[in-house]
Formats: structure tokens, sequence, C-alpha cells
């Protein structure tokens, strides 16, 4: 009988652990006096790096983080920080974009745009 068993799967250990990248940008859209209102979740990213862009009647919210280059050289046995690049895009259609305001603040982006719009184009949204 063995009491120890044969193979020590640590991967097994940290099971209950989301995987990489998983949970990342949770979003909230909800509708107040005929103005959308989206705020999303991007913990551990900065505002420089967050890129917000609406085409085609698709919103989309990229952000991007680089991996330093002391942390290549460590020999990992778990880890859950994110590097790389993560984006979601949403249905919004064709707003104004000069209508479109976004604020990013301790990893919290909030976006608001009406609710009722007419006007397509491709932009980037600058964010405050």
């Amino acid at each position: 009988m063995d009491l120890i068993p044969m193979r020590f799967d640590l991967d097994e250990f940290f099971s209950d652990f989301p995987k990489k990248g998983q949970n990342n940008m949770k979003t909230d859209i909800y509708e107040l006096d005929g103005i959308y209102h989206l705020d999303m979740d991007i913990p551990g990213f900065k505002k420089e790096n967050v890129k917000i862009t609406c085409d085609d009647g698709y919103l989309t919210i990229t952000a991007t983080n680089e991996t330093k280059e002391e942390e290549k050289k460590a020999n990992y046995i778990h880890k859950e920080r994110h590097y790389g690049k993560v984006s979601r895009s949403f249905y919004v259609g064709n707003i104004p974009t000069n209508e479109i305001k976004a604020n990013f603040d301790n990893g919290l982006l909030k976006v608001t745009f009406p609710k009722n719009s007419t006007t397509a184009s491709k932009t980037t949204i600058d964010i405050e």
C-alpha cells in the first residue's frame, strides 16, 4: 500500500485558481437616461496601454501588457499575472464618435455613449 502518490502534480494543487487571462475585462453595461454606460475591470493595465476603437458599429477595447525582462529568467511553478493582449468587442450600433466618452481610473474603464445613433465611421477614442 502506497501512502505517497507516485506522481505529485502541482497543476492539480493550483486547479482552483483562474486560468491565464481568464476573468479579465469583466464588464457591466447599463442604460440610464438614454445613455449607455459600460464599466469594465481591467486590473494591472496602465491607461496608456488601453485602446478603444469604434468600427462598423463595434466598440472594441484592447489592453496590452508587456512581459518584464527579469521575469523571463524566473522558473515559475505557478503564475497568475497575465502579460500579453486582451480584447473585447461589443456591438453598439453606429455611434457619433464625438459623443463617446471614456475615463480610466484604478483599473476601471468607464465608457459612455448615446443610446440612439446614425453615423458610422472608424475612430480611436481618447481616454481621459
